[in-house]
């Protein structure tokens, strides 16, 4: 062992990567972002679900309950009702994920004990049924208060039932498994796509391409298409083995959930486009792929429930394709929706597709100047 030797090599070493911005860049960073990820962005503890307040019975003893309810801060009303029927088709388009619904009799019930108020959830997500269950625990005053005494309230037995809709087992595979296609899809079509341009750059047929009559719009989409393909392939292969081995149900249009696949496809491949018009080495390709990922996986509601997220990580999370297939996806095999009811994230994806194939477009001109 040669001290000057390895001291040499060691100064070779750090010089290539103070040369390396993208990696220098990924060294400094990555500890940063999972530190703020982990200890800021991700929260078990979910509060403030998306809920709507159907109170059919509009007493002031039915008021105070949904005061109650609310006070507990695990549900915000982002929209209203009149019937448990718009309640459960709110859930079902994905609006909403937790639904109260006071029936009319709501103070006859009180004094006779019966059940007084019914949570409606999106079980599709064990977590937050998990998280609205604690609203049967809110007290249910049974007596009518005395004309002439001050009125007290006697918290009796929790008298509020709780259904959950769509996965009332709370499988975890249920949830699991159409998450699993969007995370997938995004591993495999953004790192192929991403050491694309790179790889020929690398292997010397850059310059043959620019000799041939092909635009860059051309060589861009002829790099693209072949691995939509093999994207739906992957997700005939998670939809078959999904509901072979875990019973996995699709409730909704297989056309819907191929045409969701699709445009999640479209976007990870413009994604890895851009990235490889940028990336000077197939390693700087995955590197940057890999810092892509990480914030997907977290951020958008597969690992970690998104309503407990703060809102600036959720303003972050909608500029990710992840977070707007998984809802999709959810909401298309397991609650029954259509792309019609979810055309809003429908048109984030086609919205960040083009976008960045016009970027990819844009710095592969530039570099060819």
């Amino acid at each position: 062992m040669n001290g000057r030797r390895l001291w040499a090599i060691m100064q070779k070493e750090i010089r290539q990567l103070r040369r390396d911005r993208i990696t220098l860049a990924m060294i400094m960073v990555m500890p940063i972002l999972q530190l703020v990820l982990f200890g800021y962005a991700i929260n078990l503890n979910l509060r403030g679900l998306d809920a709507a307040i159907a109170d059919q019975a509009q007493t002031s003893g039915s008021r105070a309950l949904v005061m109650d309810m609310l006070a507990t801060g695990v549900i915000r009303p982002v929209t209203s009702a009149r019937t448990p029927e718009e309640v459960v088709d709110l859930i079902r388009r994905g609006r909403i994920n937790v639904g109260v619904v006071i029936p009319p009799d709501f103070e006859a019930r009180k004094l006779d004990g019966r059940p007084v108020a019914q949570v409606l959830v999106d079980g599709s997500d064990a977590t937050v049924a998990g998280a609205a269950a604690q609203l049967a625990q809110t007290p249910v005053d049974s007596r009518l208060p005395d004309a002439h005494a001050p009125y007290v309230s006697t918290p009796s037995v929790p008298r509020i039932v709780v259904t959950s809709f769509y996965n009332p087992e709370r499988r975890s595979a249920i949830n699991i498994v159409p998450g699993l296609i969007g995370v997938i899809l995004t591993m495999t079509m953004v790192l192929f796509t991403a050491i694309a341009i790179v790889r020929e750059r690398e292997r010397g047929n850059m310059e043959l391409l620019i000799a041939t009559p092909l635009t860059s719009t051309e060589l861009m989409l002829g790099k693209v298409v072949p691995y939509v393909l093999i994207g739906l392939v992957q997700t005939t292969v998670i939809l078959a083995l999904g509901r072979w081995l875990f019973d996995v149900p699709i409730r909704g249009s297989l056309l819907d959930v191929y045409f969701a696949a699709l445009l999640l496809i479209a976007s990870n491949l413009t994604l890895g486009l851009l990235i490889s018009s940028r990336a000077q080495s197939q390693f700087q390709a995955m590197q940057m792929t890999f810092f892509i990922f990480l914030p997907s996986i977290l951020l958008s509601g597969f690992m970690f429930p998104f309503s407990g997220m703060p809102r600036l990580a959720q303003w972050i999370a909608e500029l990710l394709p992840l977070t707007h297939f998984l809802r999709l996806i959810r909401g298309i095999m397991l609650r029954n929706a259509g792309l019609l009811d979810l055309w809003g994230d429908a048109l984030a994806l086609v919205v960040f597709t083009a976008v960045m194939m016009a970027g990819a477009i844009l710095r592969f001109r530039k570099r060819l100047d």
